[in-house]
């Protein structure tokens, strides 16, 4: 299992508490594997990119019409947070669907 997140995001810590055995990847310091983020731009279409971010709130309008994929690989900090792959699974975010697609409780 990995954890694609930022090492000071909240989030990402609190699902790393809960999922100790897995393998936490910073985006920021490595990024994210191109087919994961191809699978997971895939599954999770537009909610992938994290339009609250401050990353966000300062591009400009041109900036933002690229293509999603252009944009995550060049600021891996858009990403929504935390991405867990487990098995062939994918997951964003950390609320109560993924904790119990991944048998946390809580």
């Amino acid at each position: 299992m990995q954890i694609f997140g930022l090492k000071t995001c909240d989030t990402c810590r609190k699902a790393l508490k809960q999922l100790p055995q897995a393998e936490f990847v910073d985006v920021r310091a490595d990024g994210v594997p191109t087919p994961i983020l191809e699978s997971a731009l895939a599954q999770f279409g537009d909610r992938l990119v994290n339009t609250r971010s401050t990353t966000w709130r300062g591009m400009s309008e041109d900036e933002r019409a690229g293509e999603p994929l252009a944009l995550l690989a060049a600021n891996p900090t858009l990403m929504k947070r935390p991405l867990i792959k487990s098995g062939e699974d994918l997951h964003l975010g950390w609320d109560a669907k993924t904790k119990a697609a991944l048998g946390v409780d809580g």
